[in-house]
């Protein structure tokens, strides 16, 4: 199967602090799109105005406030629609895909073609559980399924950040403490390796007033390979999210992704569990536990 350009996380600082940008490719339609729909760009005031509420009582808000106001996107594949939430006492915006569409064969936007090709709001929803179950959900929006203007969709909290990644590489910003920014890119690295996410790209990475960064958009994640993506990736990993891997059981994914994978695709992910642990397990054997978990 012929898939998309490989992810482009080599974000993390060198000791220099300069960030190398090679491998910067990524698909500019999505990207436009992602870009002009989900990044919402907002002053530290405004982030500290962000409702003080649990994760569960986001995910009610999502399911259940009133629709007040969209805004369609007209650009890119997916077609993501802003939305305006309220419940009488909270007013909050929420990211709306709905896309869910499935083909034996693709031509991308890169020219290559995938077979078995997927592209699906549920891959949103399937990965912020599997995030929960490893204990870094804190690194996505909330994701919940709602029906809204007729379709069945993935709805996200909207986050207050201040730029994208593609923004920051291409203004030439360096995080203000690379360490910190460094742990926070290896966790992505590592879970994209376990999702198997086809377009991740730059502009997929957000970045709050804090420099905390998030990752967004999974709807062409979980295929069915049993490797690894890019395995130059798996550098360092966070030591709580490497015991979860190692802990992580197949009829747990199974049962928690029940209505957005198909057996498969768990399949997928646990094997993909097991080379990510095997790598990690080699590295610490290679070079010691300090110079890999973190």
């Amino acid at each position: 199967m012929v898939l998309t350009p490989q992810p482009v996380w080599d974000t993390v600082l060198g000791s220099s602090g300069r960030t190398p940008v090679r491998e910067l490719l990524y698909s500019s339609a999505r990207c436009l799109a992602v870009a002009l729909t989900c990044v919402m760009i907002s002053s530290a005031a405004r982030a500290a105005d962000e409702p003080a509420l649990t994760k569960d009582q986001i995910k009610q808000f999502l399911q259940t406030a009133e629709v007040i106001k969209s805004k369609p996107s007209s650009k890119g594949t997916t077609h993501p629609s802003r939305l305006t939430l309220s419940d009488g006492k909270i007013t909050h915006d929420a990211s709306f895909q709905s896309i869910d569409e499935h083909k034996q064969e693709m031509k991308l936007e890169s020219g290559a073609v995938e077979f078995d090709f997927v592209d699906s709001y549920k891959y949103n929803i399937a990965t912020y559980q599997l995030a929960e179950l490893l204990g870094v959900d804190d690194m996505l929006p909330v994701y919940v399924e709602r029906k809204w203007d007729g379709k069945k969709g993935s709805l996200s909290w909207w986050l207050p950040v201040k730029m994208d990644d593609a923004d920051r590489v291409q203004k030439k910003i360096e995080p203000p403490d690379p360490d910190k920014w460094n742990h926070q890119m290896y966790r992505v690295r590592v879970f994209d390796e376990l999702v198997y996410d086809t377009d991740a790209n730059l502009t997929n990475v957000l970045i709050g007033e804090d420099w905390t960064v998030w990752r967004i958009d999974f709807t062409r994640a979980f295929r069915k390979s049993k490797d690894v993506r890019v395995p130059k990736n798996l550098v360092k990993c966070d030591r709580q999210l490497f015991e979860k891997l190692k802990a992580l059981k197949g009829d747990d994914v199974a049962e928690k992704t029940k209505n957005y994978l198909t057996k498969y695709e768990v399949s997928g992910v646990m094997a993909r569990r097991d080379k990510i642990v095997s790598a990690f397990q080699s590295l610490i054997a290679e070079k010691g536990e300090k110079e890999v978990l973190y």
